[in-house]
């Protein structure tokens, strides 16, 4: 029986209720007020948020911060813990706020955070917030959420609207949620107000999808108001967003080239034959060249540097990357797009969402003939033929003109083009196995060896890192010479020649010789739990091959041999076999991963094959000496 004296009665309710969880939310609310004023949408926002802490762990929640910037305008913010001492809360007062600035790599940020730190919380404490905030852009009301990673009991939304305001309400992941929604009208006024109680927490595991695809919530959209009787349509369709974004990038690179630019354009494509060879060598410099840093102030974070100012800096976000792309194509003659983007971390599309949350990236889009180029200069290494892996699938707002605008579908890359295709020979010695391989890798692969070694300044440390990345059998895996070839050539695949040797892995009883061939088993790591509650995602389809040639050491034959596995299914196509041609011993071992995201069920579908493979890893050849 656990003791609750020292408790207050509703910590002794919900640590029963929630053994497992850390906090429970108690009260959340948000109150938006929007009026016509002058012509213009004023949007006021108020918060509260009032949570109690049912372990330990309530030190952990102490610091808090809230972010605003130029669109959300913090106003006024109260916060208190309650201490229950004596059969009753004490109430201590935050006194002391601090501002910080909070560079990331979003899409528009000039975001800044208030932190303070709630006094002496422990468990069976609370803490209670309340802030209110101009929202400066009606574009950019945020999503409200009916859900959190812990318990939830009780979430109210409230928007207070002139009858003049149309919006639209765009719900996600709320089909088994019980909302309570009611539409009242009040003299000039529409007071629409969702209740949702009792939410148990989500839980948050590793490599999901982002928590959008998950927690239950609601996008406000204000689509159009009346002035004086007539519709200003904001955000009834993507074109109004188009429009906006547009109004925002038209005057850009209006101003002469700088010289300097002129001429480097001239030399990156004199020798070219093609446009798309044109294209290859500016994006390639690009990449190279300008540093990406993410910094931003008010429309700052939409409106892109020009070319020319970013040319003479070396560095600059998403949009500055694009503007010179943009640019530098324009100068050798050719036409580039600028291209708005939401990553994989956003859920939406633009005819569900067109607001400006749908997007947090920008690109450069090229169009030749029937095929679209992706132009993301943000990264190194990048082949122009492949999109960053996380804008696979997404669909891109491409600009045409200032009326016109394409909306394309980012090609997810097959899994072929991201492979690791390995092909080794090696003889037993003893219990040690010695031998050569070449690897040939390609695609995100090759792209994230590169992002790897690129911080891997010396020779050790280069083959330290290839010596975790490229082991085999066990940890005794030890790579004597390495050779590179096409290191950072965006065009070919990396290719790494090396020489190793494997302690313990060769096993001696008496006349025979016990070799385990399954020197990787990679595919093991997709596996996942099978009491797992969420989607997983990965950031690209890949294909990895492994060819293995033993040699049969002289005076022994092949006594057994594992029998030959495949498996198939839509998601994952995987094989292990075993081929004897006079005195080698050929395993080949290759699978196939075809997705981006697994679901519930496809996941156990995933699983199941893996686990005839893993079968298959515990095979071993038994070689018998000739008497």
């Amino acid at each position: 029986m656990v003791a609750y004296g020292q408790y207050a009665p509703e910590y002794q309710l919900y640590k029963d209720k929630y053994p497992n969880a850390h906090s429970i939310r108690l009260n959340q609310e948000t109150s938006i007020q929007i009026k016509l004023q002058n012509g213009k949408l004023d949007v006021l926002q108020e918060d509260v948020e009032e949570d109690l802490y049912l372990d330990e762990n309530a030190k952990f929640g102490s610091k808090k911060s809230l972010n605003f910037s130029s669109f959300f305008e913090l106003e006024e913010i109260e916060a208190s813990s309650f201490i229950y001492e004596n059969n009753k809360y004490r109430e201590t007062k935050v006194e002391t706020f601090k501002e910080k600035d909070e560079l990331d790599q979003s899409f528009y940020d000039d975001t800044k955070s208030l932190n303070f730190i709630y006094p002496n919380l422990r468990k069976g404490s609370k803490s209670k917030l309340k802030y209110s905030q101009k929202i400066k852009n009606p574009r950019f009301l945020s999503p409200f959420y009916f859900g959190d990673f812990r318990p939830v009991k009780n979430n109210k939304i409230t928007i207070i609207a002139d009858k003049h305001i149309n919006f639209k309400f765009q719900e996600f992941n709320t089909e088994n949620l019980n909302i309570e929604f009611t539409k009242q009208e009040k003299k000039s006024k529409i007071i629409y107000t969702w209740l949702v109680k009792d939410t148990d927490e989500f839980e948050y595991e590793a490599n999901s999808p982002t928590f959008k695809k998950v927690i239950p919530h609601i996008v406000p959209i204000i689509t159009s108001y009346k002035v004086d009787g007539k519709t200003v349509n904001l955000l009834s369709s993507t074109a109004d967003l188009y429009d906006w974004y547009y109004s925002l990038v038209k005057d850009v690179n209006k101003e002469e080239s700088d010289k300097q630019l002129v001429t480097l354009v001239n030399l990156l494509t004199k020798d070219k034959k093609t446009d798309l060879e044109k294209v290859r060598s500016i994006y390639y410099w690009t990449q190279q060249n300008i540093k990406y840093i993410a910094f931003e102030y008010a429309l700052g974070g939409f409106i892109p540097r020009e070319a020319n100012s970013v040319f003479k800096k070396k560095y600059g976000d998403c949009k500055d990357n694009s503007s010179i792309l943009f640019k530098m194509l324009d100068i050798a003659g050719l036409k580039g797009s600028l291209t708005w983007i939401g990553t994989r971390s956003i859920p939406y599309n633009y005819d569900e969402v067109p607001t400006p949350i749908v997007d947090n990236h920008m690109i450069l889009s090229y169009i030749e003939g029937d095929e679209t180029y992706f132009l993301d200069a943000t990264g190194r290494f990048t082949p122009l033929e492949f999109p960053s892996s996380f804008i696979q699938g997404k669909e891109a707002l491409i600009s045409i003109d200032e009326s016109n605008y394409l909306i394309k579908k980012v090609p997810v890359v097959p899994a072929n083009k991201s492979a690791f295709i390995e092909k080794t020979t090696f003889s037993i010695e003893g219990e040690k196995i010695v031998g050569t391989s070449k690897v040939e890798i390609s695609g995100y692969q090759k792209t994230d060896y590169l992002y790897a070694l690129e911080n891997e300044l010396t020779d050790s440390k280069i083959k330290e890192l290839y010596n975790v990345n490229l082991r085999k059998g066990n940890n005794k895996f030890l790579i004597e010479e390495l050779t590179e070839t096409n290191k950072y050539d965006y065009d070919k695949n990396l290719e790494v020649s090396y020489s190793f040797n494997v302690d313990n892995l060769a096993k001696h009883l008496g006349d025979e010789i016990y070799v385990n061939l399954n020197l990787n088993r990679d595919l093991s790591n997709y596996k996942t739990k099978d009491d797992r509650k969420n989607e997983v995602e990965y950031d690209y389809k890949s294909l990895y091959s492994y060819e293995t040639v033993v040699q049969i050491p002289d005076g022994y034959v092949v006594d057994y041999m594992p029998s030959n596995v495949t498996v198939a299914n839509d998601l994952l196509q995987a094989s292990i076999t075993y081929q004897q041609n006079q005195n080698q011993i050929t395993y080949t071992h290759s699978f196939e991963l075809n997705f981006l995201t697994l679901n519930l069920e496809q996941q156990k579908a995933v699983n199941d094959l893996i686990k005839k493979i893993e079968k298959g890893y515990k095979e071993i050849i038994v070689l018998k000496k000739v008497q």
